[in-house]
């Protein structure tokens, strides 16, 4: 991969991880927001634990997603991104487009996800 995809691919790692911290900030302010009301009755106590575990949920796929955009810059710097960390094969610029943090090209996430690892 040359110097100005690489640069690229760090600017939007960089970005994108900006933005989940942004959305991280934003979930734990809708969080604290849950429990302003009084008196809840049923109906409200409800909707605020379906709430509490979605915001719980979508904050593990954030994590996750911090570490897999960390793990691509560390790659990055160590001059092995872009190549799978699987079979050692080049990961498709097309892949790398959408997913910038992929650490395995197509045939081998397919068969992680398959078989897991």
């Amino acid at each position: 991969m040359d110097a100005q995809r690489l640069a690229a691919a760090k600017e939007e790692l960089e970005r994108l991880r900006q933005e989940v911290l942004r959305e991280v900030r934003a979930t734990g302010d809708a969080s604290r927001h849950l429990d302003t009301d009084d008196v809840p009755d049923l109906g409200d106590m409800s909707t605020r634990s379906y709430d509490r575990d979605v915001l719980y949920n979508l904050s593990e796929v954030q994590r996750q997603k911090i570490r897999d955009i960390d793990t691509a810059l560390e790659l990055l710097e160590q001059g092995d991104y872009g190549i799978c960390v699987r079979c050692g094969e080049e990961i498709s610029p097309k892949r790398l487009e959408v997913r910038p943090f992929s650490r395995y090209c197509i045939e081998c996430k397919t068969e992680v996800e398959r078989f897991g690892e």
